[in-house]
């Protein structure tokens, strides 16, 4: 029987639970809630509230023990610069366990692990635009070069169709107007011979 002995191995070998422990540590500084399995939560408090005590005091020694739990930077700065302060008024209780009731599935305990003043808005990270590579950029700056060739070239169809159709219409004009000028002159000159025929009759009557 294991009389006297703390702590729960929640089927997992030392190992495994710790890497378990310091994945939800991570989630739980990065979001400020997390939902497990209720033994979880209940072994997960005592170390998540002793890593804010550290946040609190904020000394290079307790920086460097924060990092053997989060190995990542942003999460150590968020802990010691915006989650700790939060709390120097308080002397401990940092998180609360908030029972979900039975999961689907296996029926097992679950809860909600999650900071006294927990905020859903404040606890979201901010999501990051991704980063244009060297290709996306290349590539956005091809295809604006190739709209405005193709405006371009457009353009000059356009202008070239609009001449061509100038061009076509033009000489129809000159030959109507040289035509209408040639009628009118063959008009004239046939007046004019038709009047000197009618001058010269009257004068032979004479």
């Amino acid at each position: 029987m294991r009389h006297a002995q703390r702590g729960r191995k929640l089927g997992r070998t030392t190992s495994h639970r710790l890497a378990m422990f310091r994945n939800q540590l991570t989630s739980l500084v990065i979001h400020e809630r997390i939902v497990t399995t209720l033994p979880k939560a209940k072994e997960l408090r005592p170390l998540a509230e002793k890593l804010v005590t550290r946040g609190k005091a904020g000394s290079v020694a307790d920086r460097r023990q924060a990092a053997r739990v989060l190995h990542d930077r942003e999460q150590i700065k968020k802990l010691f610069d915006d989650i700790a302060p939060r709390f120097a008024d308080r002397a401990g209780g940092y998180l609360r366990i908030v029972k979900l009731g039975p999961r689907q599935g296996d029926g097992a305990e679950t809860a909600a692990l999650q900071f006294v003043d927990y905020d859903p808005d404040r606890g979201e990270p901010a999501e990051e635009k991704p980063a244009e590579g060297k290709k996306a950029k290349a590539k956005a700056k091809g295809k604006a070069e190739g709209d405005e060739k193709g405006k371009t070239a457009e353009k000059g169809r356009a202008g070239r169709k609009a001449r061509a159709a100038a061009e076509s219409r033009a000489p129809k004009s000159t030959a109507g107007a040289k035509g209408k000028a040639k009628g009118e002159d063959e008009a004239a000159a046939k007046g004019k011979a038709k009047s000197k025929k009618d001058k010269d009759e009257e004068d032979d009557e004479d």
